[in-house]
């Protein structure tokens, strides 16, 4: 008997509520013929264990401790051989077809690297979610926003987003992958701990010249903030330092220090808006984000740096203009106010 070729990787951390509530979705709704389901466990203290127990087609994979998202995702993924992974959040519920969509048109479509199904709220079932939505794009400044999410604004789902179309990144929360170009694209950075890796693994990923796709056939329900709630300072002091980390790393060289020195100007007023607005907290967060990335490039300049020469803005889904400028100041809150024939 062949071995599967997909292998769902569902990181857990202390996350017996999530796996007692999720993990049933999943093993109803992926075939064995398909895949394989792993519960790469990121030394978890709970018994998140003895739930896997219960689903004999899961398998328990622990790790020997709290590696973070990104490094938590490149030990497991070392440890199997599957032609495709789907990095699978602990807080998602799948649905009927969801991984066969996703293997069919990737078998339709040679190029493809990575791809994601359409993101819906678990809460609000009608409208698409945070992380993901119908597809992630990054503006000319390093800011991510999706179809169906603009900061914020989260639309309803109203199939207007119902074609499939390339992407600038896929989301985490549920991303196919193939095995080869994750490897060779170097993984997860783990210096990122968490927040932004996917952002940052699907830009190489396209600097190489492979593509990254929505997939709208497949429909995945994310309850979201499992981990750290919208509004934790916490996240936002990832964010907005993988942001700039991730601007480090994958922009051409000879635009590098002027995209950076101007999106450390548009972080400034984020900031002090928060200020401004009451939130000492994420202004604290956004200044010690800003003063850990430009430590952190002391350390990265003794490091051999991948040059490349891609011009970014001709990549699909990256877009030559400021999200934040055109949400804040022009108030177009919605995918479709930004006229962007991509």
């Amino acid at each position: 008997m062949n071995s599967p070729q997909v292998a769902v990787i569902i990181l857990c951390w202390n996350g017996r509520t999530f796996l007692e509530t999720f993990l049933p979705s999943v093993i109803e709704h992926t075939p064995i013929s398909e895949a394989r389901i792993i519960i790469a466990d990121n030394g978890s203290t709970d018994d998140s264990e003895e739930v896997v127990k219960k689903f004999p087609t899961a398998e328990w994979l622990p790790l020997n401790h709290n590696y973070g998202f990104s490094e938590g995702y490149n030990q497991a993924i070392a440890q199997t051989n599957a032609k495709w992974i789907v990095l699978l959040n602990q807080d998602v519920e799948v649905s009927a077809g969801w991984l066969t969509s996703l293997l069919s048109f990737a078998d339709q479509h040679q190029g493809l690297a990575a791809c994601q199904p359409k993101i819906m709220s678990l809460n609000r079932q009608t409208h698409f979610e945070y992380a993901g939505a119908a597809g992630g794009f990054i503006d000319k400044y390093g800011y991510p926003f999706c179809r169906g999410r603009i900061f914020d604004t989260i639309e309803e789902d109203k199939d207007q987003y119902n074609n499939a179309i390339e992407i600038a990144w896929a989301s985490g929360a549920c991303l196919m992958v193939k095995r080869d170009a994750y490897t060779n694209a170097g993984g997860l950075d783990a210096e990122f701990f968490a927040h932004m890796e996917e952002i940052d693994l699907c830009w190489r990923i396209k600097n190489m010249g492979m593509e990254v796709w929505y997939v709208p056939g497949s429909k995945v329900f994310h309850l979201g903030g499992g981990s750290l709630p919208q509004g934790n300072p916490k996240k936002t002091y990832l964010n907005f330092r993988n942001s700039l980390m991730m601007l480090y790393k994958n922009l051409p060289s000879h635009i590098r220090r002027r995209i950076i020195f101007l999106r450390i100007l548009i972080d400034h007023i984020a900031a002090y808006r928060a200020l401004f607005s009451g939130n000492t907290k994420d202004f604290k967060a956004i200044a010690k984000a800003h003063f850990h990335f430009l430590f952190k490039i002391k350390t990265w300049k003794k490091k051999q740096m991948v040059k490349n020469n891609v011009n970014y803005l001709k990549l699909p889904g990256f877009y030559n203009g400021s999200i934040v400028w055109n949400y804040f100041i022009q108030k177009k809150k919605k995918f479709k106010d930004l006229n962007w024939k991509f």
